[in-house]
């Protein structure tokens, strides 16, 4: 059948879909403890419940019911489902590329090994078409209504994607190269030392801050030095510094910017764990989220083929023992910064261990043939981390009732994201945080949470 050959003709065959509800779609299996706990081993999940298997982290809501875990899964596209509908009229005229764009899950009960979930999927809305950096497109939103095999209603999703034709971005366009520019990014200026340094500057090339040691007084001084500045000793050697500390001072310099540099620049004075004090760049953070006394981790900078350079950034908030209390949380307390590492192990582990066969999470050539420069992280693995690093704020007791995502900016291999997060209302035995995750292209994930904690007789 000739699908629509106009956009007005293709707008109005999506509007005809709108307000249509599918037919219930029952998973193939129940949920088992060992997808539960590969999702946990991904997500760096320590809750030692959802560690044991017996049931799931709330996060997970809509992977159970994904394509691959429905019965009848092999038959591919479902037309009698209104979205899958939509999505084959845009896939005609092109608009074939597609991310996720938002996520909304509320909860009524944990997900336990052995549920057997269902889907019922309403297609809520389709926008005029739109342009956007990623290209020009359609926003599909879906309401997907879950329930158990009692048909107990288990968690509620609100669901929107973008389907985008590839190749038709913002800022696609390059001006008329001229051979006589050198379009390489500027560098940092190379740094320099003597042969007296060289054994430091050998151990950032290994990953390893070197910090000196004179032998006879057990002085450590940084940066090095010709003697040891009371005894006058020396001789020396030096020792492996564990990379953690805290921040004593910063500045961050506007004017004149570098070239070689990324701005805002932050230059900070850093309180090793080993008593001495550095200045590193420290990234990961805007300048006005960071606090003296902050703890900081070790990370590295490769400005050139043969230098690397320490820098620090948030260091990777521990789990909280036991539970946060309701009267211990106040509105504007912030929340520990955590850098996520985006890994391409994260990114395609990610999607496999939350069941999304989307070649964009897994293959980079299918990623690039779809305006992508490499495989992005899936919506759900976003939602996974911010869930993990939430839970590990509140503890072990703490109870989702709702998860709202929204992401910006891909998350693409090789990249820092690092989350933080605000209190944005304390009502009753309910906390509100607002959240946002930023890499260095900019804001990957925005959103907020509302956890309910234990009350501890004090109110608030």
């Amino acid at each position: 059948m000739t699908g629509p050959q106009s956009s007005a003709e293709l707008d109005a065959a999506l509007q005809a879909l709108v307000g249509r509800q599918g037919p219930v779609q029952v998973a193939a299996h129940p949920v088992a403890g060992d997808e539960i706990r590969a999702w946990c081993g991904v997500m760096g999940e320590a809750n030692a419940r959802f560690l044991a298997g017996d049931a799931a982290p709330p996060a997970t809501l809509n992977m159970w019911t994904m394509p691959d875990r429905l019965e009848g899964s092999g038959a591919g596209r479902d037309d009698a489902q209104p979205q899958h509908a939509a999505y084959g009229l845009l896939d005609a005229a092109g608009f074939t590329g597609v991310v996720a764009t938002n996520s909304d899950q509320a909860y009524e009960r944990l997900i336990l090994a052995g549920d057997v979930l269902s889907a019922q999927t309403t297609l809520a809305g389709i926008s005029a078409e739109k342009q956007t950096a990623l290209g020009t497109g359609h926003f599909v939103t879906t309401e997907v209504a879950y329930t158990d095999g009692s048909g107990a209603p288990v968690g509620r999703l609100t669901f929107r994607i973008f389907k985008f034709r590839p190749g038709t971005g913002r800022g696609r366009e390059e001006a008329p190269q001229d051979p006589g520019v050198d379009d390489e990014p500027p560098r940092r200026p190379r740094p320099r030392w003597n042969q007296d340094q060289a054994w430091h500057w050998e151990g950032l090339r290994e990953r390893e801050l070197r910090i000196q040691r004179f032998t006879d007084s057990g002085r450590l001084v940084h940066p090095p030095a010709n003697a040891d500045p009371v005894t006058h000793g020396m001789d020396h050697d030096w020792v492996v510094a564990s990379g953690r500390g805290t921040l004593y001072s910063w500045t961050a310099p506007e004017h004149p910017q570098v070239p070689g540099f990324d701005y805002p620049l932050v230059v900070g004075l850093v309180e090793l764990e080993e008593g001495v004090r550095l200045v590193s760049n420290v990234v990961g953070l805007p300048s006005d989220q960071l606090e003296i006394g902050m703890p900081l981790e070790l990370c590295w900078l490769d400005s050139h083929d043969d230098v690397t350079l320490h820098q620090f950034r948030p260091a990777q908030p521990g789990r909280r023992d036991g539970t946060l209390r309701r009267g211990e949380v106040a509105v504007g307390d912030r929340l520990p910064p955590c850098p996520v590492d985006v890994t391409r192990e994260l990114v395609v582990g990610g999607a496999t261990a939350t069941f999304d066969g989307q070649d964009v999470h897994h293959d980079p050539a299918a990623a690039r043939a779809k305006g992508l420069p490499d495989v992005i992280m899936n919506i759900l693995t976003s939602s996974g981390v911010v869930a993990r690093w939430l839970g590990d704020w509140a503890g072990d007791d703490a109870e989702f009732r709702n998860l709202r995502i929204g992401l910006g900016v891909s998350n693409h291999p090789d990249d820092v994201m690092t989350l933080t997060g605000t209190v944005e209302a304390c009502e009753g035995d309910t906390v509100t945080v607002a959240f946002a995750g930023t890499n260095s292209l900019g804001r990957h994930v925005h959103g907020a949470a509302d956890l309910v904690l234990p009350d501890d007789g004090r109110g608030g």
